[in-house]
Parts: structure tokens; C-alpha cells; sequence
């Protein structure tokens, strides 16, 4: 079976889409013996200078997987403008590097940028192969949360594209429960053809460790309360509801906040603590990949925070990283969302209400001073993370694929 996956972001980025595609992808390969072959973009956030210098090779092949990079441009996202320009111009790329392929059975699109299921939709047809889409995010909603562009056209635009690519896609995944929900009851998708499947963390490579390790003493965090958020600092993860927790947290020496990875909202959020002078709040780049387990154990507690009413529009993959490393999290999240669901079903962490920085602190204060809960929340986290693993995942997208093969070839 050859599959073909449409999506700007892949190795060696370093954003979670990305990096999901391409564990998929290589799994794909080598454990299902499939022929994949990913249109990707240039590498915008390439993980170090090796890596670094694939970002821009046409065309590769790495652990099995045929790379063909569309040209585009790789400005900064840090603005509107820059990742319009970046996306367009993959877009654009991708239709003519999608001629050049040799014939898929199933053409798959993630949304990365919004508009690229068009191409993969299109590249479908022309070979006569069925087209499935992959709702990393549901669009134009997760656009609203854009605070350096809004208009109402290009809404309009991305709702359009959006339903069109549900309503002629053979198959649709959903990330979750109340992401299914969203497609079926507001975008009007087929509920015959929504499968769920959850985003995933490499149970394997990532494993419970212990918290004295040699990241937490390079960062001074030994005997320390470690509360971290882990990944994108972006517009969708209400931040600053956490640098208000910080704030009502800072006469407790024994708690540290650690806010590790990149995104549009950094700059902004260090600024902002350093104005508050929130001496309790650090911030740390994106650790490689190979590391993160003993980032992850240096936590104590993880925060996974969501802006109100949009869950479901996004799923916060971080949560099965955390679930693997076997570490309690707050679920700063509507309860509707995947993860507050999650916390509430396996005993694996607490709630609180979105953009509620009092709430989020009490949460934190209380389980700081309750070893044994955090304990406990652990060990679950850590058994419930094997229902998510990276095999159970990549096997439910072998089954679906070979499913709409069949489907297709008996038509």
C-alpha cells in the first residue's frame, strides 16, 4: 500500500504535528511495510544544524519515508504575515510537486496550513484514490484565536474549504470524543465516515524517571515544586492565566514554573513576568527530542490549559508525553475538553476552570502539599498512557487505510 501524506510541517521541525507525521510515517514503513511518501515544507524550526541542512533538499528518503520538499518560504511565524506567506507559498508549491508523484492507493491531508486538503483532495481524484482527512485542528474556529488578524472573508473562506473537504473526504479522523462531536453536529460530517484516533506518546521512549536527574540540576531545580508547561507557547494555550497563577504563587519559595518550548506568545509572556517581576517563572527552549524524558521528570506537575470554548477545535497532544512520563497534570480546560475528560476517567489529574489564574493557583498549592496525591495521580497517568501509545495509534491508521483501500478497490 502506498500512502501519501500532504502536510507543510514534518521532520525536522520541531512542532507537534510534525513530528507525530513523521513517527507515523516511519512506522508506517517499517512496521507495516508500506510505501509512504510525505509533500512536506521547509523545515521552519528545524531541531539543530544537522538536521538543519534537510530542511531544503527537494527530495530524500530517511528511515524509508520518500521526503519531497514543495519550495516556500520560511519567514518567521511570529506574525500574521509570515506564516500567511509561508503557508501560500507551500500551497501553491504542493500542487505542482503533487503531479510528480507516482500514483498513491490513499492520499492523506492534516491541516497544516488549513487549505492544503484542497491539494491532497485534488491529487486524490486525479489518480482515482480515495482522500482522507485528518482534523488536526478544526477550521475557521481555531483561526479566531489569531490576535494579529481577523476577517470575517477569510473566515468565511477556511469554513467553506473546511466543510468541503469534510463532506468529500472517504474517511475523517477526529482527535476525540468531542472533536467527532464538533464535525458531526456543527460541520456536518457523515458520522459513517468520522473515526477517532488519538494523538499518541512513545510509551517506550518515554518512561516515568526520577526527578534528581542531571536536567533538573542544570536548571537549579532540585527540591523545588516543578510546575511545567511543555511545548507550543502559542494563542490557543492561555498562558497568561498562568502567569496570573505564578503571581499569587510567588510568596511560596517552594514552587518554580517552567514554561519549556516556543511559540507566537513567548516573547509577550516573558516580558509580561518580567514586568510583574515573577522571579518564580523560568523559561526554557525546546528540549531535542531525545531528552525529554528527563525533562519531563524533573516535573512535578504539568499544566495543560486550553482557552475557553475551544475544545474540540484542538486537542492538546502534549497530555499522552505527560501521561507516558507518568506525571499528574491541571487541566486548565473546559470540562468538555479530551483532557479534562482524561483526568476525570483515570484519576490522572485536577481541574480548573480556563482563564481562571486563582483557580489554576489553588490547584497548584494544593497539590504541592500533597506528595501522595501526586503520587498516586502518577501511577495513573503512567497506565492510562498505553491506551494512547505511538503502536496503538499507528495501527488504527494502518486499519483505516487499508479499509478505504478496500472500499475503494471493490467499488
Amino acid at each position: 500500500m502506498h500512502i501519501c501524506f500532504f502536510n507543510r510541517s514534518y521532520w525536522p521541525d520541531q512542532a507537534s504535528t510534525g513530528q507525530l507525521l513523521t513517527e507515523l510515517a516511519e512506522d508506517l514503513v517499517a512496521q507495516h511495510g508500506c510505501q509512504v511518501t510525505v509533500v512536506a515544507g521547509p523545515a521552519l524550526n528545524p531541531s539543530d544544524a544537522v538536521s538543519a541542512g534537510s530542511a531544503s533538499n527537494p527530495r530524500e528518503t530517511r528511515h524509508g519515508v520518500e521526503i519531497r520538499r514543495a519550495t516556500g518560504t520560511r519567514v518567521s511565524p511570529r506574525r500574521f504575515a509570515g506564516r500567511a506567506l509561508n503557508y501560500m507559498s507551500y500551497f501553491a508549491s504542493s500542487h505542482f510537486t503533487s503531479r510528480r508523484l507516482e500514483r498513491p492507493d490513499v492520499v492523506v491531508s492534516l491541516t497544516d496550513p488549513p487549505i492544503i486538503g484542497l491539494t491532497a483532495a485534488r491529487a486524490a481524484r486525479r489518480v482515482g484514490a480515495p482522500f482522507v482527512f485528518v482534523c488536526e485542528d478544526i477550521f475557521p474556529e481555531v483561526a479566531t484565536l489569531l490576535q494579529d488578524f481577523q476577517n470575517g472573508a477569510v473566515n468565511r473562506m477556511l469554513d467553506r474549504i473546511n466543510r468541503h473537504l469534510i463532506g468529500t473526504a472517504d474517511a475523517i479522523v477526529a482527535l476525540g470524543d468531542r472533536m467527532r462531536a464538533r464535525l458531526v453536529d456543527e460541520k456536518g460530517a457523515d458520522p459513517a465516515r468520522v473515526r477517532i484516533i488519538h494523538n499518541w506518546a512513545d510509551c517506550e521512549a518515554i518512561v516515568p524517571g526520577q526527578k534528581d536527574n542531571s536536567f533538573a540540576r542544570a536548571h537549579g531545580l532540585a527540591g523545588r515544586f516543578v510546575v511545567m508547561h511543555s511545548g507550543n507557547v502559542g494563542m490557543s494555550q492561555n498562558l497568561e492565566a498562568l502567569l496570573g497563577a505564578a503571581e499569587r504563587l510567588r510568596a511560596d519559595e517552594r514552587i518554580v514554573i517552567l514554561i519549556v518550548g516556543d511559540g507566537t506568545r513567548r516573547g509577550a509572556l516573558e516580558r509580561d513576568a518580567a514586568v510583574r517581576g515573577l522571579r518564580n517563572v523560568r523559561f526554557l527552549p525546546y528540549q531535542p527530542k531525545e531528552l525529554l524524558h528527563e525533562s519531563f521528570a524533573a516535573a512535578d506537575l504539568f499544566i495543560v490549559s486550553l482557552k475557553e470554548g475551544i475544545e474540540g477545535y484542538i486537542v492538546p497532544s502534549k497530555v499522552y508525553g505527560i501521561l507516558a512520563a507518568g506525571r499528574p497534570y491541571v487541566a486548565a480546560t473546559d470540562p468538555a475538553c479530551e483532557v479534562a475528560a482524561i483526568a476525570r476517567d483515570h484519576g490522572c489529574g485536577v481541574l480548573a476552570a480556563p482563564g481562571d489564574p486563582a483557580a489554576l493557583a489553588g490547584q497548584i498549592a494544593v497539590l504541592a502539599g500533597d506528595p501522595e496525591a501526586v503520587r498516586s495521580m502518577g501511577v495513573n497517568a503512567r497506565r492510562a498512557a498505553w491506551q494512547f501509545d505511538r503502536r496503538v495509534a499507528v495501527q488504527a491508521y494502518f486499519d483505516l487505510f487499508m479499509h478505504v483501500v478496500r472500499l475503494d478497490r471493490a467499488a
